[in-house]
């Protein structure tokens, strides 16, 4: 940590911004860890102190739970934590929604999706960047892709991966009906440059098309838009948020780096490979969670149980149980007698 800190006091730090970024974020990381360990240890050392001036003062032996309640939580913090141990965890989390079944209604949920996570980023402090975003005409959006950069980005979102279920009266349906929307959630990490992922460019086929807009004046008149296709996977992406195309470019490759680091990643985990081979890609029986707003509302996780009583708190970016219960849930998964 020490040497971190000297590397980001030194003149020239910030001359090579994506460089100096991944350093800001690696030294926000290990404070996460180093932080709550010097809050136990500190903790400890009160709670032995508090312990002996107890038996001289028995009015202090009241303060003693108190103290090993603050310890347990901080503990229990650090262990899960400590679940944030794939060689990807700490890398920022490239997220990608795709509206799916529902028509417009899946338009809608996949923006209150793009919402919900933004507004989740705002309250832990991340940095978040708009790539690509399509809207639909009537409301919504077709797709989005950003960029969440901070502590362990990446290994709290990386469960987010699935199909999201949202069940309520359509505000689409003139005659009010209960309408059930789908939208795909996926999750990647941005791999730095200094990684290495092989991709033979022979493999890869890239199109360009002109970046669609809300219309008139927002409208790109040229062909800036990419879109990459790694034929041996089948992997596309795409960006056209940039109105260059050399910059475009770049995110996209970016962006498939990331995806086929996934992949390998998955493949080092053979119950999580299988999984994936086995799950259904769209439509009902294959969410990883649901939401509901009828007809009451309520969202619980598909894979862990976890479940909150109120759709709009969720909504509001309060989804971090859902994150911290799947860490769990995942060394469940993984556990010799499962």
């Amino acid at each position: 940590m020490k040497s971190i800190e000297e590397q980001m006091a030194a003149p020239d730090f910030w001359d090579n911004q994506e460089k100096a970024q991944e350093t800001v974020v690696q030294m926000k990381s290990l404070r996460t860890l180093i932080e709550p360990i010097d809050e136990c240890l500190t903790g400890l050392e009160d709670l032995d102190v508090m312990l002996e001036m107890a038996e001289e003062d028995e009015s202090l032996a009241s303060e003693v739970p108190g103290q090993l309640d603050q310890l347990e939580k901080t503990l229990e913090e650090l262990e899960l934590k400590a679940l944030l141990d794939g060689p990807y965890d700490n890398f920022g989390a490239i997220v990608t929604i795709n509206a799916r079944d529902g028509g417009t209604d899946a338009n809608d949920w996949a923006e209150m999706l793009l919402t919900m996570y933004g507004r989740w980023a705002d309250q832990h402090e991340y940095d978040v960047e708009l790539i690509d975003r399509t809207d639909n005409e009537e409301a919504g959006i077709t797709n989005a892709t950003f960029v969440v950069r901070g502590p362990m980005a990446y290994g709290y979102l990386k469960g987010e991966t699935g199909m999201h279920r949202l069940v309520r009266i359509s505000p689409f349906n003139s005659e009010g009906k209960r309408q059930t929307s789908f939208a795909a959630v996926d999750v990647s990490p941005e791999v730095p440059d200094t990684e290495e992922v092989e991709i033979d460019e022979e493999d890869v086929r890239t199109d360009t098309f002109r970046a669609s807009g809300a219309g008139g004046q927002h409208v790109n008149k040229t062909d800036s838009a990419i879109r990459l296709t790694h034929v041996p996977t089948g992997i596309v992406v795409q960006c056209q948020n940039e109105r260059s195309q050399h910059k475009n470019r770049a995110t996209a490759w970016k962006m498939l780096r990331s995806r086929l680091a996934r992949i390998e990643e998955e493949r080092r985990e053979s119950e999580q490979a299988e999984k994936y081979k086995t799950q259904a890609k769209v439509g009902f029986g294959s969410q990883i969670r649901n939401y509901f707003l009828h007809p009451d509302q309520r969202v619980k996780d598909a894979r862990t149980g976890y479940y909150v009583g109120s759709f709009h708190s969720v909504m509001n970016g309060e989804i971090q149980g859902f994150l911290d219960s799947y860490l769990r849930w995942r060394v469940g998964q993984e556990s010799p007698q499962n």
